[in-house]
């Protein structure tokens, strides 16, 4: 699994008033989905250049009522956790995308996780629904490969968690 060294580094936790609820789905022709959990890389799916993108810190919220909500940085501009301040999401720094995995694996099942990178291909593979983020920063071919869906813009993907009859059109066979 990986040394004790890779292990993240930190962690920021907001407080929230009552417990998520989780979204249960039945896909034709796939099957259940059930979620208890979103996993959001922060650098090119959040955030542009250490920026929180408009609009994401209001959507944040009001997912953080219905998934647990984690945010994973290696924080290349240092910025992660004041841009998420106000939001009720945990902010975990990590190194890799092994990190990543290792985070996503910890919950046993029912994550969705969200992000563009290369780093993000692991923690794809280890959810329950992969969603790829096409934003400014663009996308790597592989986390394209590996996700279930693909957008172009990652309000529309915590849209698609806010609203996830939306999931059902997509991914029904």
């Amino acid at each position: 699994m990986g040394s004790p060294s890779a292990a993240p580094v930190a962690s920021a936790v907001r407080e929230r008033s009552t417990r998520p609820t989780g979204i249960r789905l039945q896909i034709p022709g796939a099957g259940r989905l059930r979620l208890t959990r979103a996993v959001f890389d922060f650098n090119g799916t959040l955030a542009a250049d250490g920026r929180l993108l408009p609009g994401v810190g209001a959507r944040l919220r009001r997912l953080a009522r219905v998934l647990d909500v984690d945010v994973l940085t290696a924080d290349t501009f240092g910025t992660a956790k004041s841009a998420l301040a106000a939001v009720p999401v945990a902010v975990r720094l990590i190194r890799t995308g092994s990190d990543k995995r290792r985070l996503v694996s910890a919950h046993g099942g029912g994550v969705v996780a969200v992000g563009n990178g290369r780093n993000d291909v692991a923690m794809f593979r280890a959810a329950a629904l992969a969603v790829a983020v096409i934003g400014t920063e663009g996308a790597a071919p592989e986390a394209i490969a590996s996700a279930n869906i693909v957008v172009s813009d990652v309000r529309d993907a915590v849209d698609l968690l806010l609203r996830p009859q939306r999931l059902v059109a997509t991914l029904r066979r």
